[in-house]
């Protein structure tokens, strides 16, 4: 008798993600999920007993993964001002790809509506900004390049605008610049200097 087959729950996570790159959110089911992976709808029902379930863990994994990632790059640096800043632009330097790219966009939709779903996310980037804030040697300086690095990702994640690649390392470095520069200083002297 064959033994039954054993389901990871990375291969039905691997295997929603197929759905959503392939089909889009909209036909991420758990029928289309259990096709997708070979195996019944009950084995899917089994670790993930709804849609939203499963949907949540596949944010959850994603999220893992992006900062695995950004540990790996941050840790590849030698030890400089401004770390965790200075981590997500190296991290930012390998693009995400088309799949990642595919899957955040497609699960957004979902998000928009679901504050539920939305909290894993906004965890992450509260974990994120509060980590720029405390380890910057200028903290404006550092949002001020963590919000440039986002609005890059944004306009290539939502497949708006992508630049050559010799062009978007150029950026990324401008965006390193602006870690350490603190606007303040100049803004105060223009405020006072007008009055």
């Amino acid at each position: 008798m064959a033994r039954p087959r054993v389901i990871e729950q990375n291969d039905i996570l691997d295997a929603a993600e197929a759905v959503v790159v392939r089909d889009g959110a909209a036909h991420l089911t758990l029928d289309a999920v259990a096709a997708e992976a070979g195996i019944s709808k009950g084995s899917v029902i089994y670790d993930y007993k709804t849609k939203h379930q499963l949907i949540k863990a596949v944010i959850e994994r994603r999220l893992e993964k992006e900062e695995i990632r950004i540990r790996a790059a941050t840790a590849g640096l030698d030890p400089v001002s401004s770390i965790s800043i200075r981590g997500l632009i190296e991290a930012a330097a390998d693009a995400l790809t088309d799949d990642a790219r595919a899957v955040a966009v497609n699960l957004g939709a979902a998000l928009a509506q679901d504050d539920e779903l939305r909290k894993p996310i906004v965890d992450f980037y509260g974990r994120i900004i509060a980590s720029i804030m405390a380890t910057s040697k200028s903290p404006r300086g550092g949002l001020l390049a963590f919000l440039a690095l986002e609005g890059l990702k944004a306009l290539e994640w939502h497949n708006l605008h992508f630049w050559p690649e010799d062009e978007r390392q150029r950026i990324l470095q401008e965006i390193g610049w602006l870690v350490d520069t603190d606007p303040a200083p100049d803004m105060i002297a223009r405020e006072s200097g007008s009055s």
